[in-house]
């Protein structure tokens, strides 16, 4: 069983930095995007996301500047995403790389998703919530896994409602039958992700510390 780490990690200007960031590109991207109806779909979980951080942070809930950098990039992607609409982000140079037929920004966006895996289980660490340490590592990809099939349920009735260019532009599927299946891999293989990561911090910040050198008068 790990030691309790801090209960709150003091104010620092990193997280802040990446807020004003986000605000920025928000408030830019908010100008003439490509479907409107889109933009305001993708971008309202978004929101919720980095206001629930703001709350979050001001109220002594805080996590690392790791955590912060590792849950932003959803924020970033998803905010171009919206703009864009996923299928039309400009992402060739990755796409080429790879040789993938289709644009994959959506995919790469979702596996950051599964970042959030990292701060979730630094909350179970802190406030020492459950003990047994494999279930700990489990609960945050249940987690995961569970707002993955929710968020595609949320893709499929907004395309059924919506119909149309809107619709298939916020199901980004882009002609791929099993698009729902490999967003929901693509999010749980970023939680593992984070979750190796989080676990090679832990081993890192444990390790023996050596002595400080005894200085004679």
């Amino acid at each position: 069983m790990p030691a309790p780490r801090s209960a709150t990690p003091p104010p620092h200007w990193f997280p802040k930095l990446l807020l004003l960031a986000y605000l920025i590109l928000f408030a830019v991207l908010a100008i003439n995007p490509a479907e409107r109806g889109t933009w305001v779909a993708e971008n309202t979980p978004i929101v919720a996301i980095a206001a629930a951080l703001v709350v979050l942070y001001v109220r002594g809930v805080r996590f690392s500047n790791l955590a912060y950098l590792l849950m932003s990039v959803l924020l970033f992607m998803h905010t171009i995403g919206g703009y864009y609409t996923f299928e039309k982000v400009p992402f060739a140079w990755f796409n080429n790389l790879f040789g993938f037929k289709r644009n994959m920004y959506d995919r790469v966006a979702h596996v950051s998703v599964g970042f959030y895996a990292f701060a979730i289980l630094e909350l179970i660490d802190r406030y020492q919530v459950i003990r047994n340490r494999a279930v700990a590592y489990l609960f945050p990809l249940c987690v995961i896994g569970t707002v993955a099939m929710s968020y595609e349920l949320i893709e499929w009735v907004y395309a059924e409602t919506a119909g149309g260019d809107a619709g298939a532009a916020f199901l980004g599927s882009q002609g791929d039958i099993w698009d729902a299946q490999k967003d929901m891999l693509a999010d749980t293989s970023g939680a593992v992700f984070a979750l190796l990561l989080y676990w090679l911090r832990d081993k890192l910040d444990r390790r023996p510390q050596p002595p400080e050198p005894v200085l004679h008068a």
